[in-house]
C-alpha cells in the first residue's frame, strides 16, 4: 500500500505547465494575417521579418502597442483594445479554415495530464485557446488558463505564471515549484525563468542558440523528441 500511495503522490505531483502559440499550435500564420486585417483601416503596416524577430512574443495587446508605435502613431488604450476586439473574430474565422496544431501536442498533454495537473499559460484569448485544445480533442486533459485577460502583462513578465505556481500551490503543495513549462519563445523563457521554473523549449519560432541563451534548460527540435528524461530532471 505504502509504494502504491507513493506512485499516486509523485503522479499527483508531476505538474506541466505548456504555452499555447507556437507549442501547441502552429497559428503565428494566422495571427500574423489577423493583426494586418485588423490595422489595415489605419493604414499601419509591418514587415514578416519585423512581426517574427519583434512582435511574437507579445500578447495582443502589448502587439498592437508596439506595432502602432513603430508606425509612428499614438498608441492610446482605447485604440488598442478596439483592435483587439476587432482582431478577435478575424482571428477565429482564419483558426476555423487553417487552424494547425503540432505533430505529438495530444499525445503530449494526455501523457502529462495521466501524471499530474496540466495548465496553459499564453498571451493569446481565452476563447481563442479554447478552440485550439477542442482542436486537439484535449479539452479535459488541462485544468487551468492563463490567458491574456489572465494578466495585466505579457511575456517576458513573469505573472502568468506566477498565477499557475499560486494555483498549484494549492492542489499540490510545495511540488508546485517543480513544475515544468514548455515553451518556444524567447520572451516565454524569460517569463518562465523568471518565474523561478525549469523550462523545455521547442524550435518552431527560435533557434537553439537563442532559446538556451535566454536561459532555457533544455532545447528539442519538435515536441515529439521531448523525453521522459527531460521532464525528470526537473523532478517532474
Amino acid at each position: 500500500a505504502g509504494t502504491a500511495n507513493s506512485a499516486i503522490s509523485a503522479r499527483v505531483q508531476a505538474a506541466t505547465i505548456f504555452d499555447f502559440n507556437g507549442v501547441l499550435v502552429d497559428d503565428e500564420e494566422v495571427h500574423l494575417a489577423a493583426f494586418r486585417d485588423a490595422l489595415m483601416p489605419l493604414g499601419v503596416d509591418f514587415s514578416d521579418k519585423d512581426y517574427w524577430e519583434r512582435y511574437i512574443g507579445f500578447d495582443d495587446v502589448g502587439g498592437f502597442e508596439a506595432m502602432l508605435k513603430d508606425a509612428g502613431h499614438l498608441a492610446t488604450r482605447e485604440q488598442v483594445d478596439a483592435l483587439v476586439e476587432a482582431k478577435r473574430p478575424l482571428y477565429m474565422a482564419r483558426a476555423r479554415q487553417e487552424l494547425k496544431t503540432f505533430p505529438g501536442a495530444a499525445e503530449l498533454i494526455r501523457t502529462r495530464a495521466a501524471l499530474g495537473p496540466v495548465l496553459v499559460v499564453s498571451g493569446a484569448l481565452h476563447d481563442e485557446v479554447v478552440f485550439g485544445l477542442e482542436a486537439l480533442g484535449v479539452s479535459d486533459c488541462v485544468q487551468k488558463i492563463y490567458a491574456a485577460e489572465a494578466t495585466s502583462v505579457s511575456k517576458p513578465d513573469p505573472e502568468g505564471y506566477l498565477l499557475a505556481i499560486e494555483y498549484l500551490r494549492a492542489i499540490i503543495g510545495s511540488a508546485a515549484e517543480h513544475a515544468v513549462v514548455i515553451e518556444d519563445s524567447v520572451a516565454g523563457v524569460e517569463a518562465a525563468k523568471a518565474a523561478g521554473l525549469y523550462c523545455l523549449t521547442v524550435g518552431h519560432s527560435y533557434t537553439e542558440k537563442e532559446l538556451l541563451s535566454a536561459g532555457a534548460d533544455v532545447f528539442v527540435a519538435t515536441l515529439k523528441e521531448l523525453k521522459q528524461v527531460d521532464f525528470l530532471r526537473a523532478g517532474a
